[in-house]
């Protein structure tokens, strides 16, 4: 469905944002859903504090056997997987935007402690710690100017 735009002489739209929100509203039309959810399977936010890393992953409708979290060469690769459920026959659905399938997210997080990495579901989020390696302070050596 395509949006309306009016066009005045004194539209402060541009051309350009025109074409645009059209493209945008083409490739999210029904028929190119599925590549929408592709592109962002999962939304996370991802915090830093002085002594750790944060990932907060919004997992709704998940079940926590279905969420798998390794970290391997630096990479923290948190993995989902929504079943589908048995469709019914007898049902005419109009509109069908809930997906299924397996979702996977990498981040690169470097100079951690990985045995010390914790993570907590609870009400469709999942929760990662990632402790920061202690790095002990340099020592100042001073240097005469001569």
């Amino acid at each position: 469905m395509f949006d309306l735009v009016p066009f005045k002489r004194n539209n402060a739209m541009k051309r350009e944002d025109y074409f645009n929100k059209f493209f945008d509203n083409f490739f999210n039309d029904d028929f190119f859903s599925s590549k929408a959810i592709m592109r962002n399977p999962f939304k996370v936010d991802v915090k830093e504090t002085t002594s750790d890393y944060t990932i907060e992953a919004e997992l709704p409708g998940i079940d926590k056997n279905n969420i798998s979290i390794e970290y391997k060469n630096s990479y923290l690769t948190i993995s989902a997987k929504k079943e589908d459920k048995v469709e019914d026959k007898t049902s005419n659905y109009v509109s069908r935007e809930i997906s299924y399938g397996e979702f996977k997210r990498s981040f690169y997080v470097d100079n951690v402690c990985e045995k010390e990495i914790k993570a907590e579901f609870l009400n469709g989020v999942l929760n990662v710690v990632i402790p920061k390696k202690k790095t002990e302070s340099p020592e100042v050596t001073k240097i005469e100017i001569q």
